[in-house]
């Protein structure tokens, strides 16, 4: 904007400095010596005023180009009625200068700002020829020829100032549809990437856990045992847990995401409920990590976006102190307010160390990927080692999505 502006102010400046010099020049051209000397002021004051439609030479270059071959029409006719009486004689080389100074100026404009289209000729032919004519008249001769190749040669400038910057305009629209072109194939190939990793995902890794599922349920449903079948149940559980996110992430790679944060599509089933924080810390728990659950609030006061939002923080933070600091003291604190929620989830240093088959697994980008789904959503993640030698995951989130949140962020 303040780019536009600048140029605005610069074409103003420009114009106001062309009319001053052409109505300074009209009215020079009525003193000593000048072209119009006879009429002096009042003659002046009439190729001073021929200046002013110059102001609008952008806007309407034919239009100014027609009034100047107007004035010199006028100029015509006076000197051929009463021969001398407007145009001195004697005048020379001057006349070009004296005669009409806003001619070459709306020669030029006519010719760099009308487009190139063929209704600039008839202005052009008649500023050209018109100061020929009225120094034919004054008999004047060389002057007259001086105007025409100045109005001629302004408006060969023009003409190629305005090719010019047509070429320039063709070229850059050219530039910016090819980077509009290349941004779309770009997104097409992003688009059947995911459609390639959705379709591996379903049918291989949801295939694999369903089996897993089966297994777990089968094993609960033979053993003897209670512990075994306890174990198999929290087994079966955790699967049926991990097939509904695996489908939540099919449905984000196939660009099946309702852009309202989580709300179901017009034609499609609604997502499923986000499941309770508690139940997400007790399967911790049981597998060996001891967590301090502290909630405050109701997690109502948040939408359904931003509680999945909060869920997968607390389940990313759970997961990497199973990985790296397995039966470190844990600590969830969960703020539900009107106007947001905050998350804490803090890890002391393990004594035992990390376990180095646990963290292999995972690519590595589990923080990075959550922290672009909590900057989708309008909130603000900060994630780095405490001062204790611990882990902290610390995120503000807003009570409701922002409107310029994408659709990316509903899940």
């Amino acid at each position: 904007m303040r780019r536009i502006d600048a140029a605005r102010l610069r074409a103003t400046a420009v114009d106001v400095l062309i009319v001053g010099a052409a109505a300074v020049a009209g009215f020079a051209a009525a003193g000593p010596g000048g072209v119009v000397e006879p009429y002096g002021g009042a003659a002046g004051a009439g190729l001073a005023a021929a200046a002013l439609p110059l102001a609008l030479r952008r806007r309407f270059p034919v239009g100014v180009a027609w009034v100047s071959a107007a004035a010199l029409a006028a100029i015509v006719v006076v000197e051929a009625a009463a021969p001398g009486g407007l145009v001195r004689s004697g005048a020379g080389a001057l006349m070009f200068l004296g005669l009409l100074p806003a001619a070459p100026f709306a020669a030029y404009s006519a010719g760099a700002f009308a487009g190139g289209g063929r209704a600039v000729w008839p202005p052009l032919a008649a500023l050209a020829v018109l100061p020929l004519a009225a120094a034919g008249t004054a008999q004047v001769f060389e002057a007259g020829v001086a105007s025409a190749l100045t109005v001629v040669g302004a408006a060969a400038g023009g003409l190629y100032a305005g090719a010019r910057r047509r070429l320039l305009a063709a070229l850059l629209d050219r530039a910016e549809r090819a980077e509009r072109e290349r941004f779309l194939r770009a997104e097409q190939a992003r688009g059947e990437e995911r459609a390639r990793i959705a379709a591996e995902i379903h049918d291989v890794v949801t295939h694999r856990v369903s089996l897993m599922v089966l297994q777990a349920g089968a094993l609960g449903l033979t053993s003897g045992e209670a512990a075994t079948r306890d174990a198999a149940e929290g087994l079966r559980a955790t699967g049926c847990q991990a097939l509904e996110e695996l489908r939540d992430v099919v449905g984000v790679l196939r660009g099946a995401e309702p852009p309202d944060g989580g709300a179901a599509a017009a034609d499609g089933p609604a997502p499923p409920p986000v499941p309770p924080l508690s139940e997400l810390v007790a399967a911790s728990e049981a597998a060996g990590l001891p967590v301090a659950f502290d909630e405050v609030g109701a997690p109502d006061l948040a939408a359904p976006v931003i509680g999945r939002t909060v869920y997968r923080i607390v389940q990313e933070a759970l997961t990497n102190a199973h990985k790296h600091a397995p039966g470190a003291d844990t600590r969830v604190r969960v703020r539900y307010r009107p106007d947001g929620v905050r998350v804490d989830v803090s890890t002391t240093a393990s004594a035992r160390g990390g376990d180095p088959a646990l963290a292999r697994t995972g690519g590595g980008t589990g923080l990075l990927g959550l922290r672009r789904r909590v900057e989708l959503v309008g909130g603000v993640l900060r994630a780095g080692p405490a001062g204790d030698g611990g882990f902290r995951v610390d995120a503000a989130l807003p009570a409701d999505v922002p409107a310029a949140a994408g659709p990316e962020g509903a899940r």
